[in-house]
């Protein structure tokens, strides 16, 4: 009998908050450990991360029938396979609705899979509304939040919102200098095959900027994964 398969669902109810990074590094996190995911892209338009990873990331646009049911179908398949869902802000609603609609938390858990909501936050009170709204509908729900200091830089008086947030973890994604950002912007950086084998030509400097950040992040991600394997997910 299959364990536990889970859903990581990358949101924010804001837009350029680094949803698409956030997906990114944890895609290219199961990579690294040679584990396969399964992704999804609700973003029909510029779809980042299927544009990444063009062989794991199918793009579900929620506007269409036919997008709904590749993505949420799919995600209800308890295969052990990690699923990240890189939401788009615009289908923020859209999404929700049908989770309301369909059920599809109470029968993802019946057929073995847990939703994990990854909740891209900034300083700004909606994102907290929007957790509180969340936890309001599904109390039981897994939510951390990710904050992203490169995409949404967070001034340190308004840090203290952090602490009002309803999530029992929160993955720390820090700035990085802009050479460094534009770098990993390139389509032949590979985060997962970066930490083995750096592109050739690149910066010392910026080799070992990125290596410690992305040992950084992963290490969280890691650290969240055997809580999660040890425990109920609250007491992570």
């Amino acid at each position: 009998m299959p364990g536990r398969t889970h859903a990581y669902i990358v949101c924010s109810p804001r837009g350029r908050v680094g949803v698409s990074t956030t997906a990114r590094l944890l895609a290219d996190y199961f990579l690294h450990n040679r584990r396969p995911f399964v992704g999804f892209d609700t973003d029909p338009h510029e779809s980042p991360f299927a544009e990444r990873f063009p062989d794991e990331v199918m793009i579900a646009d929620l506007s269409l029938v036919k997008g709904q049911i590749s993505l949420f179908d799919r995600l209800l398949v308890n295969d052990e396979a990690p699923k990240i869902v890189d939401l788009w802000a615009r289908s923020w609603k859209t999404f929700f609705t049908m989770v309301r609609e369909i059920g599809f938390f109470e029968e993802a858990r019946r057929l073995g899979v847990e939703p994990i909501i990854v909740l891209v936050v900034d300083d700004s009170t909606e994102c907290l509304d929007a957790a509180n709204g969340l936890l309001a509908q599904w109390p039981d729900l897994a939510l951390v939040l990710a904050r992203n200091e490169g995409a949404a830089p967070m001034p340190e008086p308004d840090r203290e919102l952090l602490a009002r947030y309803p999530a029992a973890r929160t993955f720390e994604i820090p700035a990085l200098d802009p050479f460094v950002a534009q770098a990993i912007q390139r389509r032949d950086v590979s985060f997962s095959r970066f930490l083995l084998a750096p592109p050739s030509g690149m910066s010392i400097v910026i080799k070992t900027a990125l290596r410690v950040w992305l040992t950084r992040v992963f290490a969280q991600f890691q650290s969240f994964e055997l809580r999660l394997a040890m425990s109920d997910w609250r007491e992570i």
